[in-house]
């Protein structure tokens, strides 16, 4: 008899954990399919340093085929579900388009950039959510303090000048790193008299992180200051331009860069599978279900999961509850097919970590408040425990940084026009007029609570 087929939508967090756990409790009842963009995982915490030059970019993507065991990989993004078929369209890297059926459907397809209607920040702004971008970021930001030598102080002052939009924890972290590297950077570079870089995190938020506790969040805030990041609180963009951007407050910063980190949304995909939907999210039972269609499981970023713990609201957006999402998918659909006993989704948070950067950071491990060289310590320990591969290779590049600086080069590898704000394919760095593309889930595992989806409150 024909083994049963499971397919799984996007390797997120939540995707991947799902296939790897299949891949274990499955292997021997069904033949087990993973749908991904790229054959690789993106470990999306540690994107940041990227960006600062700190790591590499293979050591934050780990490689599908090689840790994966017993799943079929195939390239490609899902373009279609037809539910009533029991079958998922996709079109491949070469925009060939193919059709894998299945008999369990795990759908992990993640989120996509949050653009809101504020004029020119889909054409001037650029986002964070994939290696393409953090590449991009690291280019750009390099190549204007490199231009900043040769030009007028007036002019040289705008392109040191770098804006970060959302003071969640994408952004956060994005202007804590990218500080301390554009400030190395002017050490070595002969910028005009008074010239030095400037970096403003803007939220229309009350504090800085404020899905945290505020002891956190005073350490954030505080870190961020000393280094001499423009905090403000209740300020956002209210209009890009090429030269800058005017704030709400009314204020006009002249600039070159606009880092929009203002949170995400489900991945569109989910809007046309034709079931009812939460705030842009699949609607799913306890179990990850999806009503109507028990041989159809939801989860991360694309699911509505009701919380057990909070009757009466969905579970965040968050770091956590998609890896752990993705484990109760696993567990269920084998026990669909006579391996075990399924289970609702239940979870208790065990803490945040937050990295700022060099040995600094804010950290709350089974709630006890952490900040300074201990909370550094813990929140690496923390992501090299997470981390499902590359643990070596990123511990030696931290080594590395301890005792030589980054280089600061362009690698020239990633244009603008290829990882514009408004793409629904974070991970891939497309050609205009390209095939759209969506992705998986990208927050950080647990056990300690981490999430780059800011509150409703960032913007």
């Amino acid at each position: 008899m024909r083994r049963p087929r499971i397919v799984i939508v996007g390797a997120g967090f939540a995707g991947y954990r799902a296939a790897r756990a299949l891949s274990r409790r499955a292997r021997q009842r069904a033949d087990v399919t993973l749908l991904n963009a790229t054959d690789y995982f993106l470990y999306l915490p540690l994107l940041p340093q990227v960006s600062a030059g700190i790591l590499e970019p293979r050591r934050v993507a780990v490689s599908l085929p090689g840790t994966l065991r017993d799943v079929r990989l195939v390239l490609g993004v899902a373009d279609r579900v037809d539910l009533d078929g029991r079958a998922v369209h996709f079109t491949d890297p070469e925009g060939r388009t193919g059709t894998l059926d299945y008999d369990r459907l795990v759908l992990a397809v993640g989120s996509v950039n949050k653009l809101l209607p504020v004029p020119g920040v889909a054409e001037y702004a650029h986002g964070f959510r994939g290696l393409p971008e953090a590449l991009y970021l690291r280019d750009h930001v390099t190549r204007q303090l490199e231009l900043a030598v040769a030009d007028d102080p007036r002019a040289a002052a705008a392109r040191c000048t770098f804006v970060v939009v959302g003071a969640g924890y994408t952004g956060t972290e994005v202007a804590a790193h990218m500080q301390r590297s554009t400030a190395d950077q002017a050490r070595s570079r002969a910028l005009p008299d008074g010239v030095r870089p400037r970096w403003l995190l803007l939220d229309i938020a009350p504090r800085v992180l404020p899905e945290l506790d505020e002891r956190l969040s005073r350490t954030a805030d505080r870190v961020l200051r000393q280094r001499g990041v423009e905090v403000r609180m209740g300020t956002s963009v209210q209009e890009a331009t090429h030269d800058g951007v005017r704030l709400t407050d009314g204020e006009f910063i002249a600039t070159r860069t606009l880092v929009w980190c203002v949170g995400v949304r489900p991945d569109p995909l989910v809007e046309d599978v034709g079931r009812p939907l939460e705030r842009g999210r699949l609607i799913v039972d306890p179990y990850l279900q999806v009503p109507g269609h028990p041989e159809v499981f939801a989860c991360g970023d694309a699911a509505a999961v009701p919380d057990l713990e909070h009757p009466g609201k969905l579970t965040p957006m968050t770091a956590q509850h998609a890896w752990r999402q993705g484990a109760v998918a696993a567990d269920n659909v084998a026990a669909s097919l006579g391996a075990g006993q399924r289970r609702p989704y239940r979870h208790r948070d065990l803490g945040f970590v937050v990295d700022l950067g060099g040995a600094r950071a804010a950290a709350d491990p089974l709630g006890i408040p952490l900040s300074g060289l201990l909370a550094g310590a813990v929140t690496r320990g923390y992501h090299l425990a997470a981390m499902p591969g590359n643990r070596v290779r990123v511990a030696a590049d931290w080594l590395l940084d301890t005792v030589l600086p980054p280089p600061a080069v362009q690698l020239g590898l990633v244009r603008s026009w290829s990882v514009p704000l408004d793409t629904a394919s974070p991970e891939l760095a497309r050609v205009p007029g390209g095939p759209g593309a969506h992705t998986g889930s990208h927050p950080a595992p647990g056990p300690v609570r981490r999430t780059d989806t800011p509150a409703e409150g960032d913007s």
